[in-house]
């Protein structure tokens, strides 16, 4: 489920430290959670790890060139001038002991084979959305849905878009039953903060469900 220990470089828990090993067992105890940041190019995936990301966030883009007008999609995005060509990077604390690792994918066709390692240990995705231009994240959908990670669907509301309300997007891009589908501005910093909320309550429930279903064939055995 994409957990680990943040380990740190004070004295290690129980040897006698003090407050110094109490605040370490502290911080030995916080759950870090691996979320994915996916979509289309120019669906908001940047800005919306940086409007919620804590810490300054890492950024690998650069700008678009005329190489680039050959294979990329620049219709209703025509003002983007730059497109990630690795990953963002953001961190954010949810509550005390529990903090969010987001990894934003690129989103052009030619950077997708860096998805693969960029999904390891992850415990969900968000899969960014524009109505303008919805086919775009049929391949972000398709990409979790076949590897069963849980991902939530957040449709980014520009203002010169056309509003459609969560039940017409989930049945407009055949979601699974019981795929979340949230109206979010991710240039908001608590709009971005909800959904990813959305998606650690929605891929707890997934991933509990699984491990019940693992054991219920082994007890029924004994």
């Amino acid at each position: 489920m994409g957990l680990h220990d943040n380990g740190t470089d004070g004295p290690v828990a129980g040897t006698g430290a003090g407050a110094g090993a109490d605040a370490d067992d502290e911080e030995l105890a916080a759950l870090a959670l691996k979320i994915l940041v996916a979509g289309g190019f120019g669906v908001g995936k940047t800005t919306l790890v940086g409007s919620v990301s804590e810490i300054r966030p890492l950024r690998t883009e650069e700008a678009l060139s005329q190489a680039g007008e050959l294979v990329d999609d620049t219709d209703g995005v025509d003002q983007k001038t730059t497109t990630t060509v690795a990953m963002d990077f953001g961190r954010i604390t949810i509550r005390s002991g529990l903090s969010l690792y987001l990894f934003g994918t690129p989103g052009q066709d030619r950077f997708w084979f860096m998805w693969d390692e960029l999904s390891q240990g992850a415990l969900g995705a968000v899969v960014l959305a524009d109505t303008r231009r919805l086919e775009d994240c049929f391949p972000a959908v398709d990409y979790f849905e076949h590897r069963r990670i849980p991902f939530v669907v957040a449709v980014n509301c520009f203002t010169e878009a056309r509003h459609y309300g969560a039940h017409e997007v989930s049945r407009a891009l055949d979601l699974d039953q019981g795929t979340p589908v949230v109206l979010c501005d991710a240039r908001d910093r608590d709009s971005g903060k909800e959904v990813l909320i959305r998606l650690v309550e929605y891929a707890g429930r997934v991933h509990t469900a699984r491990l019940l279903e693992s054991v219920e064939p082994q007890a029924g055995s004994v």
